[in-house]
């Protein structure tokens, strides 16, 4: 059973991943390794080893926040973790991780709304897009396009925030603007140790660049 709009789990195949630079890897290795344990967790294994796995990570991500209570990147990874629990578990387990990832991410935002090229703005609003309005839920397109919108002011060439905005653009029926962020997401830079989220996201991009060329073609 699922109660949200769309899956979760493809959302944090986002909920925003952006390390701009192999120096915040070096500043912060377990940053990284939970980065690179989402990939893996994310795109990899089978749907029903994901349940357990992404509650592993939630774990390792809550060491980050611990840790270093005031760097927003700790935070960020925490929201991803919990929103990409919330896709594997569905149902009203999932809406209880969501309000989880929301507070993550506010956290983050509320530390430094820039960290990670605005990541956290990026994941925020796929969440209120993706998710349910009231009563169920906290779900907004309002506040979605808003959030993404931001995002992309702050990484304009990002592979992230042009992927999620061409997403919500295709949602609400706008094809050929969603056709443009999604171009430019395919011609982002490769990030930093991450080839894996990125070879996965590239095919993300491909698969709803097909679905917005037969809108298009209609």
């Amino acid at each position: 059973m699922t109660m949200l709009k769309r899956p979760l789990i493809a959302l944090v195949g986002g909920l925003s991943l952006i390390l701009t630079s192999a120096a915040n890897a070096n500043e912060w290795p377990q940053l990284l390794a939970v980065q690179q344990q989402w990939a893996v967790v994310n795109y990899t294994l089978a749907e029903q080893e994901r349940d357990k796995a992404f509650d592993n990570l939630i774990a390792e991500a809550q060491t980050l926040t611990q840790s270093e209570p005031q760097r927003a990147e700790g935070w960020i990874w925490l929201g991803i973790s919990q929103s990409s629990a919330a896709g594997a578990k569905g149902g009203l387990d999932a809406l209880g991780l969501a309000k989880q990832a929301k507070a993550s991410l506010e956290k983050a935002i509320s530390l430094d709304e820039k960290a990670l090229s605005g990541s956290a703005l990026t994941s925020l609003g796929v969440l209120y897009h993706k998710l349910p309005g009231w009563p169920i839920s906290f779900g907004s397109d309002k506040k979605a396009e808003k959030l993404l919108k931001q995002a992309l002011e702050m990484n304009p060439k990002g592979i992230d925030p042009n992927y999620f905005y061409g997403e919500f653009l295709f949602d609400d029926g706008k094809y050929a603007k969603a056709k443009e962020h999604l171009l430019l997401a395919k011609q982002a830079e490769p990030r930093p140790n991450r080839p894996l989220a990125d070879s996965s996201r590239q095919k993300e991009i491909d698969m709803l660049l097909t679905k917005v060329e037969k809108k298009l073609s209609r």
